[in-house]
């Protein structure tokens, strides 16, 4: 697991539900992969409406993702995208049956689910190459 740096955002990982914590730390390490993967310079792990948000704050490439749990829907988390981008709409035509989608600015899943990784690896980096990319096809 690629070690915290930023200790706020590790206190609000701390703070989720063991198995909740568990599911976002892999999409945690998957963000990290992708970015890696995509040569988006290092992402900047900061907090946003407290919860843990990922930027590509080197080369400013890339659209914010989020991600969170909330009390009130304990049983689901999410990824949050910019929601004045087309990202979720590119997602939700690419991968209609794959995802269960909040408006145009979240991928939603529940706890008892299994992520599809190699689809969800795929939005991630067309957000962490959404200004890179932007006026291009998307994947």
């Amino acid at each position: 697991m690629k070690p915290f740096l930023n200790t706020t955002v590790k206190a609000v990982f701390d703070e989720y539900p063991p198995e909740i914590r568990r599911k976002m730390l892999v999409l945690r390490e998957a963000i990290f992969a992708v970015a890696a993967s995509e040569g988006v310079g290092q992402l900047e792990e900061t907090l946003k409406w407290g919860e843990p948000a990922y930027i590509t704050a080197e080369t400013g490439c890339g659209s914010t993702i989020r991600m969170a749990w909330k009390k009130d829907k304990p049983a689901q988390y999410a990824m949050y995208f910019i929601c004045t981008t087309n990202l979720v709409e590119t997602f939700r035509t690419l991968f209609p049956y794959q995802f269960k989608y909040e408006g145009n600015r979240a991928i939603v899943f529940q706890e008892t689910e299994d992520v599809d990784m190699d689809s969800l690896s795929i939005c991630i980096a067309a957000a962490l190459t959404y200004h890179r990319n932007k006026g291009r096809k998307q994947p």
